[in-house]
């Protein structure tokens, strides 16, 4: 009798495939809306899981606050929080407010989320229009975004850029940034199972044998492979 699929597995959440939340610093946001005003940067802080540097930040009331690090940024530097300022590396602004052509990370989806897009090391999204009530940002995947101009935005590059031009070289290396993550590390391919295992295993060579479109509805132990896809094939 064959094993349980690693899809149904994860979706299980046992601790195997759930972060260890309790190694992380806390929750990485941008300051309240109702916290406007100049604030210190106090510390520069390594986050164990995420590959992106974290900026310890003192407001004006004396409370301190976690948000991701822009390049360029260090202990002793001032930033502004939701006042009209400069577009200067580190600032918080509405999209209203950058200039178009500025580099911004750690967007608002909605006013006042605290930030959910663009928050990776040494990404960034460009403003590229304000055209009535919308602001049209290019995301670093290429696609265009109308989003409402009242959402907040970092000024600058999500520092720690680079970390994927040095090469792994070792499986440990690996290893311990998953652990890190709170994945599951190594990962069998599917077609290297058993038949029992998994609907791709068995057979000759690195040939699934069926089709690897499934659709949306599947049951758990067959939805494997392009969920639902649109298309196939080479465009």
């Amino acid at each position: 009798m064959g094993k349980r699929l690693r899809a149904q597995r994860i979706g299980d959440g046992s601790p195997t495939y759930r972060a260890k939340s309790w190694r992380r610093l806390g929750k990485i946001e941008l300051p309240s809306p109702q916290k406007t005003g100049e604030a210190v940067v106090v510390d520069i802080l390594h986050d164990r899981g995420r590959n992106a540097p974290v900026a310890m930040i003192r407001c004006e009331d004396g409370q301190e606050h976690l948000m991701l690090a822009p390049e360029g940024l260090k202990v002793g530097d001032r930033i502004m929080i939701g006042t009209a300022g400069e577009a200067k590396p580190g600032n918080v602004l509405t999209l209203s407010e950058i200039p178009e052509g500025t580099p911004v990370f750690n967007i608002e989806t909605k006013p006042g989320d605290g930030g959910k897009l663009v928050r990776a090391a040494g990404s960034y999204a460009v403003v590229i229009g304000h055209e009535g009530d919308r602001v049209s940002v290019q995301l670093p995947s290429g696609e265009i975004k109308e989003m409402d101009p009242r959402c907040r935005a970092t000024v600058g590059v999500v520092a720690g850029g680079g970390r994927l031009e040095k090469p792994l070289v070792k499986a440990g290396k690996r290893h311990h940034i998953m652990i890190a993550k709170g994945k599951h590390y190594p990962r069998t391919r599917a077609v290297a199972m058993n038949v029992v295992d998994h609907p791709f295993g068995g057979g000759r060579g690195k040939n699934a044998g069926r089709p690897k479109t499934v659709a949306r509805g599947a049951p758990p132990g067959q939805k494997v492979g392009l969920i639902a896809a649109r298309r196939t094939g080479k465009r």
